[in-house]
C-alpha cells in the first residue's frame, strides 16, 4: 500500500496489491482522472493517459489559444457544469451575485497514515495506522476563496477506496452549496451492466440489471431515509462478468438520508458515476470559515466476478465499519413477540413465550410495539416512552426481572423519531413536528416525524431511552422508523436554510446512536425502520445488524437476503422464522425452510413456540442447536452465492470459515419439480487439498465438490419410492462440511 507523488508530471497514484486510482493535475490546475482498476506498476509515468481531443466541431475550450483542451471531453476527479463541460457537476454553489460556477485548482496535499474520522458522520475507520493511508488533496476558488478538500483512503488489503468531501467558505460571504457529491468518477469507456437494488416495502433490495447506455440511469431516495425504494448501492460490471470472474466495480454511500446514486455516458462514451446527497432539495448556506463535509463514499473493484467485490465490501463493512463489542460476536438467537401478540398482550403472556423459548434455547426475548404510553393501537402512543401501567403494572424493569430470571436476556422496542398526536409529547410540543406552516401535515401510519434537527427534540428522546436503558438493564435495542418524511420543515431553521433539514435531520439521528450506543457499549442495536427502509452503510456503524424486511416469509426472503448480500455482511442481516399462514403473503413454508433460510442471517423467532406441536417444539430445539453450532461460520465466514433466485427455482448460497475447516451450503428450490434431470452444485471456497464430510456422512475432497460439484439429486428426480422421502414445495436442504 502506497501513495506515489510525481512532482514533475503533478500525477497521483494510489495502490497496493490489488487495485490503482491514478489522477493528475490538469493544464487549468483542476483535478483529472487516469485510470481505477487492477493494480498496474506504480514506477511508470501515466500521464500519457491524459487524452487531449483535437480540435472536435461545436466544443467549447477555455482558451482562445488552444483548441485542444476543454473539460467536455476531459475526464475529471470533481467535475464543474458550466466551464465547459456539460455533464452533471459533482458542486454547484449559488454565490450572492447569482453564478453558480466554480473553479477548483490544486493548491497542495498531504498524504497521511491512517485514516480521518468525520465529526458526526459514519465512516469506515483503522485500528492501525499501518491499516491505509490517506491523500488529502487541497483545492481552492480563486473567485470565492472556498477551499475544496478531496479525501482518498485506499486500504492495504482489498480493493477499496473512500472517499469524500469538504468544503470551507474562507471568503467573506456566505454561499449556498446546491450540489455536494461524496464521489465522482469518470471511467473511459460504458461497456458495463448497470447494477441496482430497487423495490419496495417487504420486497427490498431486488437485482436489477440493465447495460449502460448514452443519457442519465440513476436511483435515489428523497424520502429523508435511503429507503427500501432503492438501495444506496450499485454496480457497474463488465457484460462478460459474472459471480466469479471478470471486472465489477462497487459503489456504496455511507449515509442514511436521501442520496442519489447515478451514471452519466455521454456521447463519447465516457461514464460519469456520480454518489452523494441527493442534489434535489438540497440546499446548505456556509458562512465564512464554516465547513461542509459530505458522507462517505466507497467504492469497490474486483477482477474476480461480483463474489469477489461482494467479499471486499463483506471484509470491509464487518470489521472496519461495524463497531462496539458487538461487532465480532456471535449474535444472540432471539424471539420476538410482535407476530405472536401484536398489541394485545399482559405481562404473564410474555413471560409465557419467553418461557418456552427458554425451554428450546433462545437466548434473548425481545418486546416489540405496544408497551409504552397508551398505544394500543397505531393511533396514540408514540413519543411517551414510559411504560403502559395497565399491560405492565410492574413497568418494564419488573418485566425485565421476570425474563432475566429465566436465565435470558431482555430486549425492547423503540420508534424514537416519530410521534402521534395523541401523545403526551405531542400536546407538550406540538411545534416539534416536521411540518409546513399553513399546509396539511399527511401522516403515515397515523404517525409524524419529530424534527431531529433540534438538538433539543434530540436531548428529550435521549434522556428518555436512556431513563429505560438504565432501569431495565436492556441488553438489546430495535430502533425502528416506520415512515417517510413528508412536507419537510423546520420550524427552527430561517427561510433560507431550509434545505438543510433533510441532513440536519438524520445528523441527529446520529447523534442520538453516537450518545446512547456510548453510553451504554454492552447494548447489541438492531436498526429497523419498516424492515428494509434504513438498510444501508450509515446505520452499520451504529447497529452492527438490521431488520432486513418486515417480510418474514422464506421464499421472499430468499431474493431480498440474496440480493443484500451483493454489499452487507451475513452478520448485519437480521432474518427470523416467522409463524405460518406467513403474515404478509399467507404462504405456508414448512418450518425446516423457515430456518434454514433464516440462519443465513442473525436468526430468531417471531411466533409463540407454545402455539406449535411436540413435534416441531423439538425441531425449534434442533434448529437452534445447530445455529449455536455453526454461527461463527454462517456469520462471519466467507459468504458465496452459487445460484440466484433471480434466474430460476433454485437458491443457493454457502459459508466458509477462515481456515477452510467448515463450511454451511444452503439449497432452497421454490416449486417441486417432477421427473426432474439430476442436479448438482459446484461449491466455492474449499480447500481443494483437504476431505470434507458431509453432514457426517460421506466424504470428498474440496476440487471434487468445486470442479464436479456436489449431488443435491432428490426423490423428484423420476418417482419417489415406497416408503421414501417426498419433496414438497418450498424445499430446502442445508449441508455441513467439515475437513477431517
Amino acid at each position: 500500500m502506497s501513495i506515489f507523488f510525481d512532482e514533475k508530471k503533478q500525477t497521483f497514484h494510489l495502490c497496493n496489491n490489488e487495485i490503482s486510482y491514478i489522477m493528475a493535475v490538469l493544464p487549468n490546475g483542476q483535478m483529472g482522472q487516469l485510470y481505477f482498476g487492477k493494480h498496474i506498476h506504480p514506477e511508470r509515468d501515466y500521464s500519457h493517459l491524459l487524452e487531449l481531443a483535437t480540435h472536435r466541431p461545436v466544443t467549447a475550450y477555455l482558451r482562445e489559444d488552444d483548441r485542444t483542451f476543454s473539460l467536455e471531453h476531459v475526464k475529471q476527479e470533481y467535475g464543474v457544469y458550466g466551464t465547459t463541460d456539460f455533464r452533471q457537476p459533482a458542486v454547484e454553489i449559488l454565490q450572492e451575485n447569482g453564478s453558480r460556477l466554480s473553479d477548483f485548482r490544486y493548491k497542495g496535499h498531504q498524504i497521511a497514515s491512517g485514516k480521518p474520522r468525520l465529526a458526526g458522520l459514519p465512516a469506515t475507520y483503522t485500528e492501525r495506522d499501518d491499516e491505509a493511508e490517506t491523500l488529502t488533496l487541497t483545492l481552492e476558488d480563486p473567485v470565492t476563496g472556498i477551499t475544496l478538500e478531496l479525501l482518498y483512503t485506499i486500504f492495504s488489503e482489498g480493493g477499496a477506496v473512500a472517499r469524500s468531501a469538504r468544503f470551507t467558505n474562507r471568503g467573506k460571504k456566505a454561499v449556498h452549496l446546491l450540489t455536494a457529491m461524496s464521489l465522482c468518477l469518470d471511467l473511459p469507456d460504458c461497456n458495463y451492466d448497470w447494477m441496482q437494488f430497487s423495490g419496495a416495502w417487504a420486497r427490498e433490495r431486488h437485482l436489477m440489471t440493465r447495460k449502460l447506455t448514452p443519457g442519465i440511469q440513476s436511483v435515489g431516495s428523497r424520502r429523508g431515509h435511503s429507503s427500501p425504494h432503492h438501495n444506496p448501492f450499485i454496480v457497474l460490471k463488465r457484460p462478460t462478468a459474472d459471480e466469479f470472474q471478470g471486472e465489477t466495480i462497487g459503489f456504496s454511500l455511507i449515509y442514511s438520508g436521501n442520496f442519489l446514486a447515478q451514471a452519466e455516458v455521454d456521447t463519447y462514451n465516457v461514464t460519469r458515476v456520480l454518489l452523494g446527497i441527493h442534489p434535489s432539495g438540497f440546499d446548505w448556506k456556509l458562512e465564512p470559515q464554516e465547513s461542509f463535509q459530505t458522507p462517505e463514499a466507497v467504492m469497490v473493484y474486483s477482477d474476480k466476478g461480483l463474489n469477489g467485490m461482494s467479499q471486499n465490501f463483506h471484509q470491509l463493512y464487518q470489521t472496519r465499519l461495524a463497531r462496539g463489542i458487538w461487532r465480532d460476536r456471535e449474535r444472540p438467537i432471539l424471539i420476538n413477540n410482535w407476530e405472536a401478540t401484536y398489541f394485545d398482550f399482559t405481562e404473564d403472556r410474555l413471560v409465557e413465550i419467553a418461557q418456552k423459548a427458554m425451554e428450546c434455547g433462545v437466548e434473548l426475548f425481545v418486546l416489540d410495539d405496544g408497551w409504552f404510553g397508551k398505544r394500543c393501537n397505531d393511533h396514540a402512543g408514540l413519543g411517551d416512552w414510559v411504560a403502559n401501567p395497565e399491560r405492565l403494572p410492574n413497568g418494564i424493569s419488573g418485566l425485565a426481572q421476570r425474563i432475566e430470571a429465566l436465565g435470558m436476556q431482555f430486549g425492547l422496542w423503540f420508534e424514537p423519531e416519530m410521534i402521534n398526536k395523541d401523545s403526551e409529547l405531542y400536546r407538550a410540543h406540538p411545534d416539534w413536528l416536521l411540518e409546513t406552516p399553513e399546509r396539511p401535515a399527511s401522516h403515515g401510519r397515523f404517525q409524524y416525524v419529530l424534527d431531529f434537527s433540534r438538538k433539543e427534540v434530540v436531548d428529550h428522546i435521549y434522556h428518555m431511552m436512556a431513563k429505560i436503558l438504565e432501569e431495565a438493564n436492556l441488553s438489546y435495542i430495535k430502533w425502528d422508523m416506520n415512515r417517510s418524511i413528508t412536507e419537510c420543515f423546520s420550524n427552527a431553521l430561517p427561510a433560507d436554510r431550509q434545505g438543510e433539514v433533510f441532513h440536519r435531520y438524520i445528523l441527529g439521528v446520529y447523534d442520538l446512536y453516537e450518545r446512547l450506543t456510548s453510553q451504554f457499549p454492552e447494548v447489541l442495536f438492531e436498526s429497523c425502520a419498516s424492515g428494509g427502509g434504513r438498510f444501508d452503510p450509515g446505520m452499520l456503524y451504529y447497529a452492527p445488524q438490521a431488520w432486513a424486511s418486515d417480510d418474514s416469509d422464506a421464499v421472499e426472503r430468499l431474493k431480498i437476503q440474496y440480493g443484500s448480500s451483493f454489499c452487507y455482511p451475513i452478520s448485519s442481516i437480521g432474518s427470523h422464522v416467522s409463524v405460518v399462514p406467513n403474515h404478509q403473503v399467507f404462504r405456508i413454508t414448512p418450518l425446516h425452510t423457515r430456518a434454514n433460510v433464516a440462519c443465513f442471517g442473525t436468526f430468531g423467532y417471531e411466533l409463540d413456540l407454545n402455539q406449535l406441536t411436540l413435534s416441531e417444539q423439538e425441531e425449534v430445539r434442533q434448529q437452534i442447536n445447530f445455529m449455536k453450532a455453526h454461527r461463527r461460520t454462517l456469520q462471519f465466514g466467507r459468504f458465496y452465492r452459487l445460484k440466484s433466485p433471480f434466474e430460476g427455482n433454485v437458491t443457493a448460497w454457502m459459508s466458509v470459515n477462515r481456515d477452510q475447516s467448515e463450511a454451511v451450503v444452503g439449497w432452497y428450490r421454490v416449486l417441486n419439480d417432477v421427473n426432474a434431470p439430476f442436479t448438482r452444485i459446484r461449491l466455492q471456497g474449499l480447500d481443494p487439498d483437504r476431505c470434507y464430510q458431509i453432514n457426517d456422512s460421506e466424504s470428498f475432497y474440496g476440487d471434487e465438490l468445486m470442479y464436479a460439484g456436489l449431488m443435491i439429486s432428490d426423490p423428484s428426480a423420476g418417482e419417489v419410492p415406497a416408503g421414501g422421502t417426498p419433496s414438497c414445495d418450498f424445499d430446502s436442504r442445508i449441508f455441513v462440511l467439515k475437513a477431517l
